[in-house]
């Protein structure tokens, strides 16, 4: 299986520089970080490590559940798939930490029910690799079927 790589340039400190972040291994784009914007409300047009494991996340969740979807005799038509990751201050060891991550999913599938789609749905939560990784941060589900 192959190895992705992306690359941060970072210049200054914490509180006043900034980074570029690079998508190496795709050549997708190169996106701005700095940690004022990444602790604000309003992102302004840069991006934050939680942005993109929230890009991470819910890309290999959708692709976990659509599989687990054929497999379990349905067909995907379409899944749309948010994820929302939190950063909060770690109250135990200090700075910060992932509070916490929400997955939700609203699907048009053939074939399955809510029960059966819902099961799918979990059972890609806690299938997919990205979840597998993020195992130390409390992560949410709000699965549906599309009316």
């Amino acid at each position: 299986m192959p190895t992705r790589t992306a690359r941060t340039a970072w210049n200054g400190t914490l509180e006043q520089g900034s980074g570029q972040v690079e998508l190496t291994s795709s050549g997708a784009g190169t996106y701005t970080v700095s940690f004022p914007k990444r602790a604000a409300d309003d992102a302004d047009g840069t991006t934050s490590p939680e942005e993109l494991i929230a890009a991470a996340h819910s890309s290999c969740f959708a692709m976990q559940l659509s599989a687990l979807i054929a497999a379990a005799g349905g067909t995907p038509q379409s899944l749309e798939v948010k994820a929302d990751v939190s950063l909060g201050p770690d109250k135990e060891a200090g700075g910060f930490k992932l509070t916490g991550i929400k997955l939700t999913v609203v699907g048009e599938v053939e074939g399955l029910d809510e029960a059966s789609f819902a099961k799918a749905a979990a059972d890609a939560k806690a299938g997919c690799p990205v979840s597998k990784a993020l195992t130390g941060v409390e992560i949410t589900l709000d699965a549906s079927l599309e009316s």
